[in-house]
């Protein structure tokens, strides 16, 4: 086989963003660009008001990245110093990095089985200083909502969700980012529904909590136009929120993609004893999961990784293969042993819209040489 013939699955194929959809993205940008359009236009408006209309929540703010938007969130809900704030440390930085710089101390805590926050880790951390949840809604599936709100109610604290990874992603048919008093959602390239740079968005159904965060995100400028209050600028641009609302007209075509792939690498990987998979797109009736990402548990991982490499397979380590706490200049001394065993056998094996099914069949069945050579 010629090195032109070797078959090559990259974890993640940017190129394929573009490529794929080139004629109308380029007709988009022509659009706003021969319109001027490039700041607070109505093309944000129009996707502000689809995405809300989408989740089923009275209002939608796009922002400059996801961590802006739950920096702001956090700001809007009234969180600073003197707080703490619970999160999962199964999650990226970003995560934490809004609580610090909102002024609040964050407060890590243990993921549970499908690496998603422990609500019973969370009640054990509250304390007196306790003013928020922030749980992350990871790898496209909601975490025990129902607990969560029954935990912040009984000691009168804030949901904040991130939702950076779980656009679509409904327990009990309620979306993700709506259980909390707001919810943030990341459309980076890679994420399920992306733009072609950085964006995200804040939705809420607490018409004070959006009036604050208008003001944050636009030099604290309030909806008449006149600076009511210090703000930051965290705009989500007009020509990626153009693109967004094109891509959300078939989103639902995306995710249903998304669930097919992830069937694919359940079925033919589930009779591995050492791999340990995320649930199925139908194990569970009340979770319905977008698939992000798809993060398995593996016996020997790196060897794993490294022989997908060989074989031309990307792959990838959650966060670079450490959970928040886990980064010694970042100050914790909080030791979390099941989230610390998970970051010992997590793995991302490939999930986009540019696999296809023989792509995943070949990824799954190198994953079985590998365990059955073993």
């Amino acid at each position: 086989m010629t090195p032109t013939q070797i078959r090559s699955i990259p974890f993640f194929d940017y190129p394929h963003l573009f490529s794929s959809e080139e004629r109308d993205l380029t007709a988009i940008f022509r659009d706003v660009g021969l319109r001027g359009a490039f700041i607070l236009q109505e093309d944000l408006v129009r996707f502000e008001r689809n995405l809300a209309a989408y989740l089923g929540v009275k209002y939608a703010l796009g922002v400059g990245n996801a961590t802006d938007g739950l920096l702001l969130a956090l700001r809007a809900a009234g969180i600073g110093p003197g707080d703490e704030v619970i999160f999962c440390s199964h999650t990226m930085v970003a995560t934490a990095a809004a609580i610090h710089f909102s002024g609040a101390t964050p407060v890590p805590v243990e993921c549970s089985e499908d690496h998603l926050i422990d609500v019973g880790a969370v009640e054990k951390a509250v304390t007196p200083r306790t003013r928020a949840i922030l749980p992350t809604q990871l790898n496209g599936r909601t975490a025990d909502m129902e607990t969560l709100v029954f935990i912040a109610k009984t000691h009168s604290l804030v949901i904040i969700e991130d939702a950076a990874q779980a656009l679509g992603s409904r327990l009990q048919g309620r979306a993700a980012g709506t259980f909390g008093t707001a919810g943030v959602f990341s459309f980076f390239p890679a994420k399920t529904l992306g733009c072609l740079g950085d964006g995200g968005a804040v939705v809420t159904n607490d018409g004070d909590i959006y009036e604050s965060l208008v003001q944050l995100r636009d030099h604290g400028r309030g909806s008449g136009g006149e600076i009511v209050s210090w703000g930051f600028n965290s705009r989500l641009d007009n020509l990626q929120a153009a693109i967004l609302d094109f891509h959300l007209g078939s989103y639902d075509r995306t995710i249903e993609r998304r669930r097919a792939l992830a069937g694919i690498y359940r079925n033919r990987l589930r009779a591995i004893g050492q791999v340990k998979l995320p649930p199925g797109p139908q194990d569970e009736a009340d979770h319905f999961d977008v698939f992000q990402n798809y993060e398995i548990e593996a016996e020997r991982r790196d060897e794993l990784r490294a022989f997908l490499k060989i074989h031309h397979i990307g792959s990838a380590l959650p966060w670079g293969g450490k959970a928040v706490h886990q980064w010694p200049r970042l100050g914790f001394s909080t030791r979390l042993p099941l989230t610390e065993r998970v970051f010992e056998r997590a793995l991302l094996l490939p999930l986009n819209l540019s696999l296809n099914e023989d792509d995943v069949h070949h990824i799954c069945n190198t994953i079985q040489d590998f365990f059955r050579l073993g």
